[in-house]
Parts: structure tokens; C-alpha cells; sequence
């Protein structure tokens, strides 16, 4: 009788219990320690896509909206700086008809940032992290603009890792120290983690306290290898664009209750 019962009740009369543990959770993680960098990487857009039998422009499409959600709950939360994986250097081996796709929306979201009332209103300052040179002219000009326009504002900070790698970002860091080694402005014996930091892409950007992988995959793929040597790493099992606020809300919750130990 009950199951019966159950089967006839609409679905949308679940909402109200969903709604209620999402706040349950909010006023939870609001009671407790808030990170101050949290790291994506925006994994499952093409899966997600290729699920609705949509192309993967569809997918990425709708990632870049669950992007402009995740910065709602970062601010609402009091995390003030968001890194985002966006676009690694490998990714540049995929089909031309993709990285196409993807390039022109890249230009658009940064368009569509320069004149967002949200960045202005709240003091977002964005940062485009890669080998920005191996963009397209009319997307790395997009993504400097957003740069330039935000440069001014240190409320909230959303970092784009943009033709990104790694090692890439290790490899160029070490390029530079050799070079100012070598004209004379730093010494060998300078050279230690923190100098090392003031040449990464972002210099001195706080180290992440949370790592968060999305769709399913168990790896780091080659992101911000120096600056997550102690964050803490999540892998949730849902694609990026099916990501909800009450999964972002339960990793900070499990977050809060683990004990940083820093190798100690």
C-alpha cells in the first residue's frame, strides 16, 4: 500500500526535502572552517554531452554555467580564490572541430566577464593561467582584457588554467630562475620553495586547500603539480555539468572534518 502510495506522489514534492538538507548543510559548513582555495578540475563535459547524444560543444556549453554557480557558492561561502582547469596543453591534440568549439567559447565567457555586473559588483579579480601564447590571437586578447579590467579587485579571486600543464608551469619557472641566475639578480643559494613560487604563472598563489575532480576519473592530470602538495583531494563520481550545489557543500563538510597534518 505504501509503495503504491509513494508511486503516485509527484516528484516535485521531493524538492522541498532536498532544499532542506541543502540548507541543513549550508548552516554546517558555514559553522565550521572555510577553505580559502578551492581547485577543479571540470572533468565529464564531453561524456555528459555524449550521454544526451548531443556534441561535445553542447557539453562544454553547459559546463561553463555550472562554472558561473560554483563562483555563487564560493562567494556565498567566503572562499575567496577558485581555480578552474579549463583547457590543458594536451588538450590541443583533440579534434580541430572541438578545440574550435572550445576556443570561440573561451572568447565569449571572457567577454561576457569583462562586463559582468557580478565581477564588478563583488571585486573578482580574474587570472588566466597557461602558455597563454599558444592561444588563438582573438582568445588570448579576450582573456587579457578580463585581466586588465579586474586587475584592481582583491575580494575574490578566480583563476583560469587556460593551455595549462604542470610540468609546463614547472619548466618555464626554472627557465626564468636561470635566466636571472645568470644575469646576476638572484644566486643560486636563492633558490628554494619560495622563490620558486614568485615564478609560477600566478606568483605566490595560496596553495589549494581542496582539490576536486569531477566525472568520475581518479587522477590529477598534470594540474598545479607544485601547488598541491598538501591539499586535500576529492573524486566525485558525477560529471561537471550534473555537479550540484549539496556535492560541493558534503566535500567542504568532509573537508572541515579531517585533520591537515602537513607531513607532521
Amino acid at each position: 500500500m505504501i509503495s503504491r502510495l509513494v508511486s503516485h506522489i509527484p516528484h516535485i514534492l521531493f524538492k522541498p526535502a532536498y532544499d532542506l538538507y541543502e540548507s541543513y548543510l549550508l548552516d554546517k559548513v558555514k559553522g565550521g572552517r572555510i577553505p580559502k582555495h578551492v581547485a577543479i578540475i571540470m572533468d565529464g563535459n564531453r561524456r555528459w554531452a555524449r550521454k544526451l547524444e548531443k556534441p561535445p560543444w553542447y557539453g562544454h556549453l553547459f559546463g561553463s554555467r555550472k562554472l558561473e554557480e560554483i563562483l555563487e557558492w564560493c562567494r556565498e561561502l567566503g572562499i575567496r580564490t577558485l581555480t578552474v582547469y579549463a583547457f590543458s596543453t594536451e588538450n590541443f591534440r583533440r579534434s580541430p572541430e572541438e578545440v574550435n568549439a572550445l576556443m570561440n567559447l573561451f572568447e565569449e565567457k571572457f567577454r561576457e566577464l569583462v562586463n559582468d555586473e557580478r565581477i564588478h559588483k563583488y571585486g573578482i579579480r580574474v587570472n588566466v593561467i597557461g602558455r597563454k601564447e599558444l592561444l588563438p590571437e582573438n582568445v588570448r586578447e579576450a582573456a587579457e582584457e578580463a585581466e586588465r579590467v579586474t586587475r584592481k579587485y582583491n575580494n575574490y579571486t578566480l583563476n583560469i588554467a587556460l593551455a595549462y600543464g604542470g610540468r609546463s608551469e614547472i619548466a618555464d619557472a626554472m627557465k626564468e630562475i636561470v635566466d636571472d641566475v645568470l644575469a646576476g639578480k638572484i644566486s643560486r643559494d636563492d633558490i628554494d620553495e619560495d622563490l620558486i613560487k614568485k615564478y609560477l604563472y600566478y606568483p605566490n598563489m595560496p596553495d589549494p586547500d581542496i582539490v576536486i575532480r569531477t566525472g568520475g576519473e581518479v587522477r590529477i592530470s598534470n594540474f598545479l603539480l607544485y601547488q598541491i602538495a598538501y591539499s586535500e583531494l576529492f573524486f566525485v563520481d558525477v560529471y561537471f555539468p550534473e555537479f550540484r550545489k549539496i556535492d560541493f557543500l558534503r566535500i567542504i563538510r568532509e573537508y572541515q572534518k579531517r585533520q591537515r597534518r602537513f607531513g607532521r
